[in-house]
């Protein structure tokens, strides 16, 4: 079993002279797919709402291993702005290869079903779904344009598999992230791939100041777990670029589970 507290990752260059934009890339998760998408060679566009810091510091990891990136700023709940975004990526690379959407609103700070508000209903509906479907839906049909069209990954969860008792509008917005991804699969193949990739929990730096995390939510996830573990982010990182790679060329509209055995969805 491989501990994610002694891992080292094995570097290939599966994105050289590709292109990558990563939403949400300022903080968590999405920060650590744009830097190993560096380590592997790409020039990354690093997206970001309003961690401004955070998005240039996620720059800066990647030129000091003699990478490429640039800081694209932008609200994806605005097509006017997913419209602006694009233009500025295409302005600065010429091409985009892969784009994973990453951002997202998980309702961190709700605790359980009752405490549910509208803002918070619309916050992740604006963001997860229709956030993600603008972006896949733009950046999707300019890549099909591209002699080489272009891979898209959009970032799901496991909580489809078992619902959320604490944020139901999370569940059902990463639900419908899985229409999308159908939907756009079918509509832009065979030049642009689209796919899904699903972590388990991941100990971010939001998880771990969650209350429920604090108070031994995690302990008993572990010992549900397989594997043994709840991996930091980076440790994942690589499973989900794998879809943009060549060796998952045949793979369209897809859903790949990683989460250390938690679910174990399937026939």
């Amino acid at each position: 079993m491989t501990d994610p507290a002694e891992w080292q990752p094995q570097i290939f260059p599966r994105f050289a002279g590709k292109t990558v934009l990563v939403t949400g890339a300022g903080t968590g998760f999405g920060a650590e797919i744009a830097f190993r998408a560096g380590q592997e060679g790409a020039r990354v566009a690093v997206h970001y709402r309003s961690s401004k810091a955070g998005a240039e510091a996620t720059v800066k990891r990647i030129e000091e291993i003699g990478g490429e990136a640039i800081t694209v700023q932008g609200d994806i709940g605005s097509w006017a702005e997913i419209k602006r975004m694009a233009d500025e990526v295409w302005a600065a690379f010429g091409t985009l290869d892969v784009l994973v959407n990453n951002v997202g609103d998980v309702s961190s700070e709700q605790m359980s079903w009752r405490d549910l508000t509208q803002e918070a209903l619309d916050a992740v509906v604006d963001i997860d779904v229709k956030g993600t479907l603008l972006m896949t839906h733009e950046f999707g049909e300019r890549m099909l344009e591209q002699p080489n069209g272009g891979s898209i990954v959009n970032v799901g969860s496991t909580v489809i598999v078992r619902g959320s008792p604490r944020a139901p509008q999370y569940a059902a917005a990463k639900y419908a992230i899985v229409g999308i991804t159908k939907s756009y699969a079918k509509v832009l193949a065979p030049k642009v791939r689209v796919n899904t990739f699903a972590p388990g929990f991941m100990e971010t730096e939001r998880l771990l100041q969650r209350e429920d995390w604090k108070s031994g939510r995690r302990e008993q996830l572990i010992s549900q777990t397989p594997m043994g573990h709840i991996p930091p982010p980076e440790f994942v990182a690589g499973t989900c670029l794998w879809l943009a790679t060549e060796e998952a060329a045949h793979l369209t509209g897809g859903y790949l589970l990683a989460d250390g055995g938690f679910n174990m969805v399937g026939a």
